[in-house]
């Protein structure tokens, strides 16, 4: 039978799949539009299964955030091209529509139909990440432009606004560590190891060496202990004392970053 133009672009405007995947889902489904829906989600399903074994190093971070709470979520493909292209992202907004509206659970539950979809339409292998849910009195979140990173900032108190700007300091400086009671011996240990040539090599007397290595130790955590960082808008303070500033305590942080 003759597969009509208004026939394709119908199946188009449904599936935002290529032209030519369209007209030949519709010959094999002698013109029938459900059919060819079937036809090509089977077919996103057989592609997404033939390329898994490739690799998906890029993709991108989404946030929703409001009202004390979060969802992030991080989708992978195989090229920035692909991480910006809107089929990519209509697929990773579904998914943290689904989180957000029924839960983690819910959310991979929807993704493997989705991404099937995105496959067909992108041709690279799409994989879910992590998806993960937030709740907090104060909650920030920043995203880099490129969508490759991104951090989350949950306060006691405070506003969003300085958990947002707290949370853009965060992608700049990636801190390790949120306060000095987190960094474990086993860090310090490590840290030592590295300065202990350095300090040794220094030639000077014993006791010298003893408060090199201290002060060495305290730079080098105060530099990846986001409480004691310089605010990077204003260096003058610490991220602990801007938060203490708008009327708040940092309780939680993470960074996330892709490609």
């Amino acid at each position: 039978m003759t597969i009509t133009t208004e026939q394709v672009k119908e199946l188009r405007d449904k599936t935002s799949v290529s032209v030519m995947q369209c007209r030949k889902a519709l010959e094999e489904a002698e013109g029938d539009m459900e059919k060819a829906l079937i036809i090509l989600r089977k077919k996103g399903s057989e592609m997404a299964e033939k390329k898994s074994d490739r690799t998906a190093a890029d993709g991108r971070i989404f946030i929703k955030s409001e009202a004390g709470r979060a969802v992030v979520l991080t989708l992978h493909c195989e090229t920035d091209f692909v991480a910006q292209n809107q089929g990519f992202v209509d697929c990773a907004e579904g998914i943290l529509a689904a989180a957000w509206d029924g839960g983690i659970e819910k959310g991979r539950e929807v993704a493997p139909a989705l991404i099937n979809d995105a496959v067909l339409k992108t041709g690279e292998n799409i994989q879910l990440g992590s998806i993960d849910d937030y709740a907090g009195e104060t909650i920030g979140t920043y995203t880099h432009f490129n969508g490759k990173t991104a951090a989350l900032v949950v306060m006691k108190g405070g506003t969003t606004e300085a958990a947002k700007d707290i949370a853009m300091h965060i992608t700049a400086m990636r801190p390790t560590y949120l306060k000095s009671d987190d960094i474990k011996e086993s860090d310090k240990d490590a840290v030592i190891d590295v300065l202990r040539k350095e300090v040794d090599e220094s030639g000077k007397p014993e006791d010298i060496k003893a408060k090199m290595m201290e002060g060495k130790i305290s730079g080098y955590f105060k530099e990846q202990t986001l409480l004691d960082q310089p605010f990077f808008k204003s260096p003058e303070m610490t991220i602990g004392a801007f938060a203490e500033k708008a009327g708040g305590e940092v309780v939680s942080f993470r960074l996330y970053t892709l490609g």
